[in-house]
């Protein structure tokens, strides 16, 4: 299990951005996919965004084009770049680490973003 540590979230207003990181250990980090995942209130936690050891993303409908996912190796960091947030954005959002893209392996406890009207 590697520890993760999110941290970035916050209180916007809609049309503003934030860049929430994540910080792993583990020496696995560098070989592993990497995601984001949100859940709202009363919703289940959902797959926002992933990036795979070669760097191929791909994103939720609902954030394509908005947000971007990347990751430093060297770093143990995986990054997600939120732009022109929306109030349907806020959530409780993730990261998790994993051999794939369907099967996340290890959990951060969370940060909170909130995007007002």
């Amino acid at each position: 299990q590697a520890p993760l540590v999110e941290s970035g979230g916050g209180l916007v207003q809609a049309g503003e951005s934030l860049r929430l990181s994540c910080v792993a250990s583990g020496w696995f980090f560098s070989i592993a996919t990497l995601g984001w995942h949100r859940q709202k209130p009363g919703q289940q936690r959902e797959l926002v965004a992933s990036i795979t050891v070669p760097g191929v993303t791909n994103y939720a409908d609902s954030v394509k084009g908005r947000f971007t996912i990347s990751r430093d190796d060297a770093r143990k960091t995986v990054y997600l770049q939120m732009n022109n947030l929306k109030p349907e954005d806020t959530a409780v959002y993730t990261c998790s680490l994993g051999p794939t893209s369907s099967e996340f392996t290890s959990w951060g406890q969370g940060t909170q973003v909130t995007v007002s009207s």
